[in-house]
């Protein structure tokens, strides 16, 4: 025989046995006494056996009631301890973020964020997708990441963006050049040296174009990433506009950064989200700790990611 029990049936029996009474139980579970005894009368039909011993004065369990007793306990705590679990994925303290992100913002804000993250949500995993902006695109829309940090999306893609924060570009040459004396440089400075500019596939690179369409600029080398734009540099091949969270992919010693002016310029950095899907608690309560971080929830006023220019290697 399958006894097929209900939740409700097995917290009533070990109810009237803690308590030692139909009436207490009864009002520990929230019923009246004579829903409570209907609710042992079936448990009884179902299992083909009297659970308890009982006349107006007296409630003793029977043999089968002593050997349900251990197996309703236990169905009853795996029950409480499973649905601790899901309050605790509720509130975002448990789960897997899933996050894509361009190089640049992986090596820069994201892992102070998942520290201060995890050092109130210990159990939290994390999942980091590092891509360029059009593939971060397609991991979200394919759904291996559940939304990205990245540039404002082309808006014929099918994607929610908010904005996050502002990146500025800045001119980075060697350090004994004297631009790097400079307070700032106009973004005319690279008509005047060879400008090393980044692939057309970059996110960097139609920001870069649209500050220097008016300067006749042509490129002295295209650079295949940051690392290597920073190398090119050092070496005296040219100097570079770069965003300032970029300069965490690059050995600074050497180089030197100045601000450049006329127009300033920004990239634009957002998060981007699947429209129709819905984010996993854990997914949105570290959105919320990163909004707060950057002052965008709050507030209209965009931060740096630096407090401060510096000109020294040690940015």
């Amino acid at each position: 025989m399958r006894a097929k029990l209900t939740l409700q049936q097995l917290e009533a029996f070990v109810q009237i046995v803690t308590t030692g009474s139909f009436r207490a139980a009864a009002v520990h579970v929230g019923v009246s006494q004579p829903a409570l005894s209907r609710t042992i009368r079936q448990a009884e039909q179902i299992l083909q056996a009297r659970l308890f011993d009982r006349d107006t004065r007296n409630v003793k369990i029977t043999p089968v009631g002593q050997e349900l007793l251990p197996i309703a306990q236990r169905i009853l705590g795996e029950f409480d301890n499973s649905f601790g679990e899901l309050g605790q994925f509720l509130q975002g303290r448990t789960g897997r973020v899933s996050l894509g992100v361009l190089p640049s913002i992986g090596a820069s804000l994201i892992p102070g964020a998942i520290a201060s993250y995890r050092s109130q949500h210990p159990e939290v995993e994390f999942s980091l997708l590092e891509a360029p902006a059009d593939a971060l695109l397609t991991a979200i829309d394919e759904g291996r990441a559940d939304f990205g940090l990245s540039v404002r999306p082309a808006p014929d893609r099918r994607v929610r963006y908010r904005h996050l924060m502002n990146d500025p570009l800045v001119l980075v040459c060697q350090r004994d050049d004297v631009l790097a004396t400079r307070d700032s440089v106009p973004w005319s400075i690279f008509a005047t040296r060879p400008y090393l500019a980044s692939q057309a596939s970059s996110s960097i690179r139609p920001i870069t174009d649209a500050a220097l369409l008016r300067f006749s600029v042509s490129p002295a080398l295209e650079y295949p990433s940051i690392s290597a734009c920073g190398a090119l540099v050092r070496a005296g091949l040219g100097i570079t506009a770069l965003p300032l969270m970029a300069l965490d992919l690059i050995r600074m010693d050497g180089l030197a950064t100045v601000p450049l002016t006329r127009p300033q310029v920004n990239r634009q950095i957002g998060i981007i989200t699947r429209i129709g899907r819905t984010l996993p608690p854990v997914g949105q309560t570290f959105l919320d700790t990163l909004l707060d971080q950057t002052g965008s929830r709050s507030s209209t006023r965009q931060p740096l990611h630096r407090s401060v220019f510096t000109r020294q290697a040690d940015l």
